[in-house]
């Protein structure tokens, strides 16, 4: 029954994933909405899912859990100055590939 609470590991993959966007997409390319950006941040986007689908796989997520991914996912996309609508969208991507 504990371990439902237990979110250390997801907690802690959302703080990777975080670092891989923040290191894919750097804060300039996230505010730009010229084409080229753009592209850039869809490829970005779906390195994301897929990262978020092998997470997945070999576990069961509970709703507290991905809340607490998604919770500590978006924090540390804030704490790196993301703009507050980008950070959003990322994290409902995250939320969603999740299930």
């Amino acid at each position: 029954m504990f371990s439902w609470f237990n979110a250390k590991e997801e907690k802690e993959i959302g703080l990777l994933l975080a670092e891989f966007v923040i290191k894919e997409m750097p804060i300039e390319l996230a505010k730009k909405k010229q084409d080229k950006t753009l592209l850039k941040r869809h490829k970005v986007m779906q390195q994301l899912a897929i990262k978020v689908v092998e997470f997945k796989k070999d576990r069961r997520l509970n709703v507290y859990k991905k809340a607490q991914l998604g919770n500590s996912f978006k924090w540390r996309l804030l704490e790196e100055n993301f703009d507050a609508a980008v950070a959003s969208e990322l994290t409902n991507l995250v939320i969603k590939e999740l299930g």
